[in-house]
């Protein structure tokens, strides 16, 4: 795991979360994201998976205009179309573009590219209702070293997934989570940082 210093202010959650979040993001008991949380109500599952009968999408969705730049609303955009390439990268099993969009060092960015090479819709090892729906982002803020921090609401419906496909499926239940996150400028557009799930 790479560690990595931040700056704090005590009066700003956000700010907290941004000088901790690396840290706490990969810990052994942390979710990755995109996984089933351990923690989270399981039910196993004895269905078998079939490969979905809709299309693929054709490639990966290009970052809008309004994602562009290192303001705060681009920020937002950022945020908004990261969880469309998360979507994507769960539909086809292709995490380049996501992981374009990412930090080298951003440890659960590449727990979730992992998660769906292996188990993705279009090998029938994920199947339901697993797509993120972002409901709000919220509380950002800027750090003094240039970072950005803060957090969206994200709701995934009733999914089943496989490791492998002999491997038990489960089913995960409906839920919906926080993404705590931090943002870095590069290129002269924000990419991830870092990221973890907190269930709500």
């Amino acid at each position: 795991m790479t560690t990595r210093n931040r700056s704090t202010t005590p009066t700003r959650l956000t700010l907290a979360c941004l000088a901790t979040l690396a840290l706490t993001a990969c810990t052994p008991n942390s979710p990755k994201a995109g996984q089933p949380d351990a923690t989270a109500p399981t039910t196993p599952s004895t269905s078998t998976s079939a490969p979905p009968s809709t299309p693929q999408p054709s490639g990966p969705p290009d970052r809008p205009q309004a994602a562009e730049g290192l303001t705060l609303s681009a920020a937002e955009a950022f945020i908004r179309y990261y969880s469309d390439l998360m979507n994507y990268a769960s539909d086809t099993g292709d995490s380049t573009a996501l992981l374009n969009a990412s930090e080298p060092g951003c440890e659960n960015c590449k727990a979730y590219a992992d998660f769906v090479k292996k188990s993705s819709a279009a090998n029938g090892l994920l199947t339901g209702d697993f797509h993120e729906h972002l409901k709000e982002v919220s509380e950002l803020v800027r750090g003094p070293s240039g970072r950005l921090g803060g957090s969206a609401t994200v709701t995934v419906g009733k999914y089943v997934s496989r490791q492998t496909p002999t491997a038990p499926p489960f089913t995960s239940k409906p839920r919906t989570y926080t993404r705590e996150l931090a943002l870095s400028p590069q290129s002269g557009s924000w990419v991830m940082y870092e990221m973890k799930q907190v269930e709500q």
